[in-house]
Order: structure tokens, then C-alpha cells, then sequence
């Protein structure tokens, strides 16, 4: 955490930050919305810089936009003491780390999550990467930032969607690790006047698991939870939908396809999947699945990072509060699981 800088004076300890280093170039990457809304309120904060911008969503998050932005790196004439800043949610801190740490071998960047799901889960951990032949994150690498500035007042700038997008990832931490705070959040949801704590309290459980684990071969596969179905999910509605899913939207639903495996194999009692289900459903809107889809869907699961060879290993709960990882789960496991959230 000492790399984290969380609260309304981020943007001040950035500048004080700044002032103490010698980098060469300072560089910021943006998109068509952090251009907008977000690179105003940072701007008088950043010494004399450049700013390399492109097209905001999942969509451009390819090599072909990597490709766009170390040409722009290299006509800037960057080098390993240079500085990139990436101002954005989690495409552009995912695509933005990639492009730094690859970059003559890798050059400096920093963390500006502009977001709710940057600010609680994309930009902590050192995982960067880009979509690659319709897969989520196929390709990337493990890279640190130097630090990471989160600065709550960009979620005034802010759709209700992208709030709820990055909640579920609040939601993942509390049902792995910290099911006091779900008991205690659960009847308050989006209504929170304190956006610091949450964002604290839920970059802190990331950020020991990710201590714990940093290049995930144990421990932090816990993280995964809702992410086995919900990525399969986000992908088929990315590749073949004209209105693809927020990355949230579908680890909610992956969340409740999860529980209901994790209680098909005895570790979650059929209560605390009901209360799950209910606390889920009172904050995301039910998403439409045909049920020829979910054989495709299911196939989408192959790809998943986690697995090993051709099994499918998933992140189940054993109870609310405690995740367990590497659990095989088959095929068959996740259309059963879609076809029950289709029939809530």
C-alpha cells in the first residue's frame, strides 16, 4: 500500500511526487472521456508534458492501438527515464502498463485511475495486458507502477452504469474475504456518501492478496472469483452482440453463476446463495441470455488464464467471506450455471 496514494489530496501528492523525480519526458495517456472530463482537474498538476490520446472502450483495447501508441512513444523520443501517466479506467491502465513496460524494455508509468473499477481493482496488482483474437486480456505482462494516485472526485464524472461496474468488484472482495462488510454494505449499496473508505478498505484486500502472490500461482487466483463465467460472458457479448456487457455487469452475473456452482458442490449453504442472489439483483438489471448461446458462452471458458491444460479451474466461495481457488469445474458446471441465472 505504500505505493497507493488514495484520497481528495491525490492529486496534490502527485504533483509533490513529480517534483521529486528527474524523468526526462512526461507523457499522458488518455482517451476521447479522460481527455474531457478528467485531464482538466490533473492537468495544473503535471509539470511541462505530452499527451498521446485515443479512442475510449474495450474495443480498441488491441496491438493495433498499442501499435498507435509506441509509434506516438517513439516520436516523442521517450526513453527508460521517461514517464508515462495513464489517465483512465481500466482499458487505458491495462493497455497504457503494457505499453510501458514493453517499451525499450520498459519505462516508467503511473496509475491514475479515473474510474471505480480502475480505482478498486485494475490498477492494483501489476497486471497489465490487451484483448487479443476476441479474448480478454490474452496477452500482457506482469509490470508495477511506480505509484498509483486515486482520486475519488473522478467518480462525479461518472455514469450510474460505470459506478455499478466497478461496485461488483467491491462486491467480489467482501463475498472472498471480508463478509463483515458485506453484512454492514448491503442494505446501503450505491447510496454511500464515502466513496475513500469503500475504495480503501477494498484496495487494501487487493492489495494483500496480491503481496501474497504477486505473479498468481496461488493464493491470488482468489481474486478470479466471478471472473471464470463472468469473462466468458463479457467476451461472447463483446464479439457477438451490438451491445456489449461492462466488464462489471458480466462478473455480476459471473458471480451468481459461481455461487450457485460453488453450492452445487456443498461449500455455500442455499441461504447465503439467496442472499447473494438478492443483493446482486438489487443493483444490476437482469441481462437477457439465450439459451442457444450458453453452449458458446461455456466453450469461451477454455481460454481462461487460470486453467490448466484443458481443465477449467475456478475460484468458488466456501461460504460468504472465504474463496477457495483451482477448483475444476467442467463444461457442463457452467451452462448449468448460466441456465439457473436465466431462470431467476
Amino acid at each position: 500500500m505504500q505505493n497507493i496514494h488514495i484520497g481528495n489530496t491525490a492529486l496534490e501528492e502527485l504533483a509533490s511526487f513529480l517534483e521529486t523525480r528527474a524523468f526526462d519526458k512526461i507523457t499522458v495517456l488518455a482517451d476521447d472521456n479522460t481527455l474531457a472530463h478528467c485531464y482538466p482537474l490533473v492537468k495544473k498538476h503535471l509539470p511541462p508534458h505530452q499527451v498521446i490520446r485515443v479512442k475510449s472502450g474495450e474495443t480498441f483495447k488491441t496491438l493495433e492501438t498499442c501499435s498507435y501508441i509506441w509509434k506516438q512513444m517513439t516520436q516523442l523520443q521517450l526513453t527508460r527515464w521517461s514517464l508515462m501517466i495513464n489517465l483512465g479506467g481500466g482499458v487505458i491502465g491495462d493497455m497504457g502498463g503494457f505499453c510501458a513496460g514493453v517499451f525499450k524494455r520498459g519505462i516508467y508509468f503511473l496509475q491514475l485511475p479515473t474510474t471505480l473499477l480502475a480505482q478498486v481493482d485494475a490498477s492494483v496488482g501489476g497486471k497489465t495486458g490487451v484483448d487479443f483474437m476476441g479474448f480478454k486480456n490474452h496477452l500482457g505482462v506482469f509490470q508495477e507502477p511506480l505509484k498509483v494516485f486515486i482520486y475519488p472526485g473522478f467518480l462525479q464524472t461518472l455514469p450510474l452504469s460505470e459506478i455499478k461496474s466497478g461496485y461488483a468488484e467491491i462486491i467480489k472482495h467482501w463475498f472472498i474475504a471480508k463478509k463483515t462488510s458485506f453484512e454492514e454494505q448491503k442494505n446501503i449499496g450505491l447510496m454511500t456518501e464515502d466513496w475513500s473508505a469503500i475504495i480503501r478498505e477494498s484496495v487494501e484486500i487487493k492489495a494483500a492478496v496480491v503481496e501474497a502472490d504477486p505473479l498468481e500461482r496461488g493464493l491470488r487466483k482468489v481474486l478470479n472469483f466471478g471472473h471464470t463465467v463472468g469473462h466468458a460472458i463479457e467476451t461472447f457479448f463483446l464479439n457477438n452482440t451490438s451491445k456489449p456487457l461492462l466488464h462489471g455487469e458480466a462478473v455480476a452475473i459471473g458471480m451468481i453463476c459461481e455461487a450457485y456452482i460453488s453450492k452445487k458442490k456443498g461449500l455455500l449453504a442455499n441461504a447465503e446463495l439467496t442472499e447473494i442472489e438478492i443483493f446482486i439483483f438489487s443493483i444490476y438489471e437482469k441481462v437477457t441470455i439465450a439459451a442457444s448461446d450458453i453452449p458458446d458462452i461455456a466453450e469461451l471458458a477454455l481460454q481462461d488464464k487460470k486453467n490448466t491444460g484443458s481443465v477449467i479451474k475456478c475460484t468458488l466461495l466456501d461460504g460468504i467471506g472465504k474463496a477457495v481457488f483451482d477448483q475444476p469445474i467442467t463444461l457442463s458446471d457452467i451452462q448449468a450455471s448460466i441456465q439457473y441465472y436465466r431462470s431467476l
